[in-house]
This record gives C-alpha cells, structure tokens and sequence, in this order.
C-alpha cells in the first residue's frame, strides 16, 4: 500500500507548503520546549540495511523451519513419555527464543515505520519484514495447536514439576483457547491472509491519517497538532481546529467507511469460524477477563454518566457563562487561568520526582528511558499521532513515542507512557512468552503513574484559580478514560453488531457514534453535524477492536489501588512491584488479592467512580 492511493481524497495541501509551514511551527516552539530527545533504536538494530538485520532475519526464517522440522507431529508422543517434562520444557524453550528473535525484527520495523509512516522506503521495509515474518511463524503454527491437542490430565502430569512447570502459566493460558482453535491448515490460511487482509487494511489507516493535512487559520498542520490546538486558550483557534478536522474527516469518510466495513466483517468470518458468540468475546478471552465483569464495570459506568460527566460538563458550561458547550470546548483550558508552555526538561524532572516519591527504584527505571534515548518526543510531519509504549521483546527493552507540545495533558502523557515502560521493564524478566501483560492490568501501571504525577503537582499548588484548574483538567482526564472509552466500547459494540446485518453508510456510521456520545457527555455539550465524522479518526477501533475498555478498567482499578496506597497501609510498594514484575505470569485475581481488591464485586467498580465523583464534588464547592 502507498499513502499515495488516497492522496487524491484529501483537500489540495502541496506538501512542500505543509511541510514548511510545520518546520515554521514546530521552530518557534522548540524554544518553549528546549531540546526535545529522538530515540535511538540502534539497541535493536543500527538501521533499515542493517547487516545484523537482515542476518537475523535469515537466522529466524532458518530456526523456525528447523522448529517444524523436529518437532511438527510429534509433541503427543513426547507428551506421553516419562521425561515430558523435559522434552516438551526444552521444546518451549526453543520456540520462546525463536519468538523473541521474531519480535525483535518486527518490532524494529514497526518502530522505524511509525517514526514516518508516509516515507515510501520505510513502508516497504516494514511491509516487506511483516510479509516475511509472517511466513516465517506459519512455521510455528502447529506447535501451540498440537500442544492444545494433548489430554488434559497428561499435560497436567507434565507440568507438575520439572522445565515444563516453568512455563505452566503459558500453557494454561494457551489451553483457554482450545475450544476456539481451527485445524492446521485453516490456521496457517488465516494467518498468510492476514498480510493482505486485516494488516494491509490498518496500514492504508495508518497512511491515510499520515498523509492528512489541516488547514488552521492559514496554517497547514498534520492531525497531532491539529488536535492540540482543541486544547488552546484561545477559543477561536479551537473552532477553527474543529472544523479543519470535520472537513478533513469528512472529505474521506468514503475511505474511512470502507476501512470499517471491511475489518468489521473480517472480524465477523473469523469470530464465526472460530465459534465466539458475542462481537466481543474474543478480546475478552484475550484479555483474561469474564465477560460478565466487563458487563459490570460498563453497566457501572454508564449508569453514573449523569453523576460524572453530565454533572461535570454543566458546571464547567457555567465557567464559560453558557448553558452548553460547544464540542470544540470539551477539552478548552478554564477561561481566565494563565496557560503557559512546560519545557521539556519540566516535564522530565516532574514525572521522575513524582515516581522517585513513590519508589527511588520506579524512578531509576523511568530515568534510563531519558538517559538512553528510548523516548521519541517531537511532533514531525508523518509521525505516528498519539502516543504508546513498546515493549519491543526481554532481549531488548521498550521504547516510548510521545507527540510533545508542552500542554499539561502531554506531562500527564509521558507519565502515562512511562508508566508502562516501567511496567515493561519489571515485566521482561518472565521471557517472551509470560511477559506480556493481559489488557485488564495492561493500563495499571500507566495509570498509577499519572495519578502520581497528578498529586504530586496538586500538593504544590496553593493559589485557589490554578488549584481548580489542575483539578479540573484531572477531572477530565479520568472523564476521557472512563466515561469516553466505555461510550467508545458501547460504539464499536453498535458498529459490529450491525454490520452483522449488512454493510454500513457513512451516515450510518456516524448516527451510531453520535447516539454513544450524547448518551455519554450529557445535555451541557453541544454536538451540532460537524462532530459526526469524529470517530474516524481513533486508531483503536482498526487496530485492536474493544480493547478501549481496558482504559476505564485501569483507571477504575487504579483508583481502588490508590485508595489503598493513601491509607499508608504497610508493605504497599512491594506489593504494587510483584504486582507489575509478574506481567502475564499470574491472572488478574491472583494479583489484586493482596490489595484487598476483587474485580468480581460489582461493588469494587463504585469504589473507582466515586474518587470520580468525590473530585467533582470538590470542585463544585470551590463555587460556593
């Protein structure tokens, strides 16, 4: 795919004009932000012709062929033999390495790809590696299927002691997945189609958002800060960003639409082959979750919209002296409250004394993420929008990109990603295939970072306007991180449900998405025919379909942790850091219950809602 295919889609933006008007941009405000770092991905690899790379590349074709060879048709028997425990623990072993080997290669791509997605030469780099990597693990494919086909009561045998025993938290999370498995061939189809199915189609995404550009009051910018300037001071600006946005969504919603249509119904063949019921039944075994506790927490939520953002957004309507704000105001600084530019260097040194409050350890790890260039900060034309943690693979370690422009959301950003990172760190040493952490905690840490961060600014602040400023713009966040991300859960819910039925309009779409958002925000915010087109834009819903939810269950989770924490309760420290080390070695329930916290008590989600509400609370009195 070429970004070049849906140039024509776009409203006319000469992209030396763009370009040009960015560097303008982004010059005058790099005095602001001081030195912004770029990551250095040579720990992976020194470049895209890199001799290590393509030896690696040949190294991992070459391991997973000779993996088939030894082992494909033969792990019943070893299963069956008095050493299973050491035949099938080495047997694990080896394919842990070769999967390391592999996420290693793909990850590199993968970041030297988001770095500038519009660069014709790094898409067919990353295309070409995904092409064959993915040939390369269709090599792979037999072992976790031919492993599933075991006994039970044998496999139980021979994870009960020895080398297999090691790797019995994997093997049990594996077997989850028996009932939905395919035979081998239909898995090795689905896997080799993927290439041209699902990943091409997020590739001409993530292109098409790339290539976009945004004309504000005479600037042309790129969808990142664009995006920003609805944060602005200045009211104007923020419209005038707003409607750049709805003319540009709207321009390629056709493209947008087709995305949709297609990975929706891709999903739907794969959920039917493979015998899921509900449109999200997938995500939830993935995540290791109970479909019920997510009903819980979404009921939950939805049922305290009009305690949380329908009350929220009406007293911040009554700061602008209006009775409903414009959707471009959503996210608007409080009037009359100085907003000022954090340099980079502030931002570093607040994110790091607030986690070196909390642990000099949690600190330390977040330092290396500045000291050893794992931090991607600039906005550049062609950049990933957003901001993730990598984790990359154990060999290595994560890398951060973050889009910085000195907003105090984007402090509260870098926690969050560094959060992760920290989270990823901890996590490495249970090896490639235990260390990934299961969405349900997947945000705790990131989470518990900003939270943090927050308080940490908030006991430095006396003056009454700033207080009720940082508090409110906390309020916010959480309102976007819970009450927003579950109204998105509930709009991609209507979204696959009714494609279901047939192929959805563009106006079809956008009648769904704005049913969830006037659900969700409540009376006090204006949504007039320019936000239809909103939803076109999250990546979340092309990338990895209902893991949104997982945000609102973080922050939820992580609102009870800090309960826990305030309490001063000994021990606390140790616990949250076995808590992050065990990454995806232990389930969810296992790991909360030292805290006292049980996700499957449908009372454990008010305790979260209500630190929501309590703040709220807080902030109305501050008006009396």
């Amino acid at each position: 795919m070429s970004s070049r295919s849906v140039a024509n889609a776009t409203p006319p933006a000469p992209v030396r004009q763009s370009e040009g008007a960015h560097a303008a941009r982004a010059a005058a405000l790099a005095v602001d932000l001081g030195a912004l770092p770029e990551w250095d991905l040579s720990d992976l690899y020194a470049g895209i012709e890199s001799d290590d790379f393509r030896a690696d590349l040949a190294r991992a074709e070459a391991r997973c062929k000779a993996f088939l060879e030894r082992y494909a048709g033969k792990i019943a028997v070893l299963a069956g033999t008095p050493d299973a425990s050491v035949l099938l623990g080495e047997a694990v072993a080896e394919y842990e390495g070769v999967e390391d080997l592999l996420g290693r290669l793909m990850s590199f791509a993968g970041l030297v790809y988001s770095g500038d997605t519009t660069d014709e030469r790094r898409e067919k780099f990353y295309g070409d590696t995904q092409e064959r990597l993915t040939k390369a693990a269709g090599d792979l494919l037999f072992f976790t299927l031919e492993l599933n086909r075991v006994e039970d009561a044998v496999m139980d045998g021979a994870m009960a002691a020895g080398p297999l025993a090691h790797y019995r938290p994997w093997v049990e999370d594996l077997r989850r997945e028996k009932p939905f498995q395919l035979d081998d061939r239909l898995e090795k189809l689905f896997l080799e189609k993927s290439v041209t199915g699902r990943a091409a189609w997020n590739r001409l995404f993530d292109g098409t958002i790339a290539s976009l550009r945004f004309t504000v009051q005479g600037e042309q910018l790129t969808l990142e800060p664009t995006l920003n300037k609805l944060q602005d001071s200045d009211g104007s600006v923020r419209k005038a960003a707003a409607g750049a946005l709805s003319e540009v969504f709207r321009a390629n919603l056709r493209t947008f639409t087709l995305i949709t249509n297609t990975l929706a119904k891709d999903k739907e063949i794969a959920d039917r082959w493979r015998g899921f019921s509900d449109v999200a039944d997938a995500r939830h075994l993935a995540n290791r979750v109970e479909p019920e506790v997510v009903a819980a927490m979404v009921e939950a939520v939805q049922a305290a919209y009009p305690r949380l953002s329908h009350r929220y957004y009406r007293l911040k309507a009554k700061w602008f002296g209006v009775d409903a704000l414009p959707y471009w105001d959503r996210n608007a600084p409080l009037p009359r409250v100085e907003q000022r530019t954090i340099p980079w260097a502030e931002a570093r040194d607040t994110v790091l004394d607030a986690y070196g409050a909390f642990s000099p350890r949690m600190a330390d790890i977040a330092r290396t993420f500045f000291d050893r260039r794992w931090i991607d900060a600039p906005t550049r034309p062609g950049k990933a929008p957003g901001a993730f943690a990598h984790p990359t693979v154990p060999s290595a370690h994560p890398y951060v990109l973050v889009n910085y422009q000195g907003k105090p959301r984007d402090v509260m950003t870098l926690a969050h990603e560094l959060g992760h990172g920290v989270h990823q760190v901890l996590a490495s040493p249970n090896g490639a295939l235990m260390a990934p952490t299961p969405l349900t905690l997947a945000e705790t840490a990131s989470v518990f970072g900003e939270m943090l961060t927050f308080r940490r600014l908030l006991s430095g602040i006396t003056a009454p306007a700033q207080r009720r400023a940082m508090l409110a713009a906390k309020v916010e966040d959480m309102i976007n991180t819970v009450v927003r991300q579950i109204a998105f859960y509930a709009f991609e819910r209507k979204v696959h449900l009714a494609r279901s039925q047939g192929e959805l309009t563009a106006e079809a779409i956008n009648a769904l998405w704005m049913s969830v958002q006037t659900e969700s925000l409540g009376p006090a915010i204006a949504l007039d025919a320019g936000y239809e087109p909103f939803w076109a834009y999250i990546p979340h819903f092309i990338h990895s379909p209902f893991y949104v939810y997982a945000y609102a269950f973080g922050d939820c989770l992580v609102n009870s942790l800090y309960g826990v924490y305030a309490r001063a309760e000994g021990g606390f420290v140790d616990r949250y850091f076995s808590l992050l080390s065990a990454g995806g070695s232990k389930p969810y329930g296992e790991l909360l219950a030292p805290f006292g916290l049980d996700a499957r008590d449908p009372a454990f989600w008010q305790i979260g809602l209500g630190m929501i509400e309590g703040m709220i609370a807080e902030l109305e009195a501050m008006e009396g």
